[in-house]
């Protein structure tokens, strides 16, 4: 198996094309080939040792996004607990030859239904750079706001669907173009996973749901090429 994981990674090279004509490949040392179902597997166990097990906490990543969690009575203690998670995890990824990108960290504060102070604006400080807490922060595909509610996550869920449906009704008007079943098959398999994505996590309330039903049937009188 190390022979055959050697033998995949080496001797690998790329050429770019700029207006159809192809310059000279160039020998790529690094990484591993895009689009390879092995590739995603390899980066995993490659990181695994930056994994650790934190007390009140987690640590969730997904190929190269590292995401720290952790819970404690005060905000500044998990400031705290955070600069330290990240040194430590810092210090194991050199020993593996792995850096962070610290310019790309986001904060944020989460709170419990029940307390009723203000949003804190603590920032955590890390490697000489600060991060203020965001309103809303993005990761992979859910929208997260202090007081988790779903209204923004699926807000967006929603404009992605619709933008996405303009450009794949004008495959089929009505009466003509793609037939039904295709039409239904690409409702199914596009639409839906889109406008529902993060439904097993987060709730719409009744608002955000609403405007969900009505896209959906305006998806299904295309499906079946019917008028309003």
């Amino acid at each position: 198996m190390v022979d055959w994981v050697f033998s995949f990674l080496s001797e690998r090279t790329c050429t770019l094309v700029f207006q159809g004509s192809p310059n000279l490949s160039s020998l790529v040392s690094v990484g591993t080939t895009q689009g390879s179902p092995i590739s995603p597997l390899l980066f995993l166990l490659y990181v695994a040792p930056l994994h650790m097990s934190i007390p009140r906490g987690l640590m969730i990543s997904y190929v190269d996004d590292f995401s720290i969690t952790v819970a404690s009575p005060s905000h500044r203690r998990n400031i705290r607990n955070l600069q330290r998670l990240f040194s430590s995890i810092a210090t194991k990824g050199r020993d593996i030859g792995v850096c962070f990108s610290v310019p790309k960290t986001e904060l944020i504060h989460w709170r419990t239904p029940s307390q009723r102070t203000p949003p804190s604006t603590a920032p955590v400080e890390l490697e000489g750079h600060l991060f203020h807490p965001s309103r809303v922060v993005r990761w992979l595909g859910y929208w997260f706001t202090p007081a988790l509610t779903s209204t923004h996550h699926f807000r967006h869920r929603l404009a992605l669907a619709q933008a996405i449906f303009s450009f794949i009704k004008r495959l089929s008007s009505p009466a003509a173009g793609v037939r039904p079943f295709l039409c239904h098959r690409i409702a199914n398999s596009l639409l839906l996973p889109i406008l529902t994505y993060g439904a097993d996590l987060l709730t719409p309330n009744y608002a955000t749901l609403r405007g969900m039903n009505s896209f959906w049937h305006r998806v299904q009188r295309w499906t079946t090429n019917c008028f309003f």
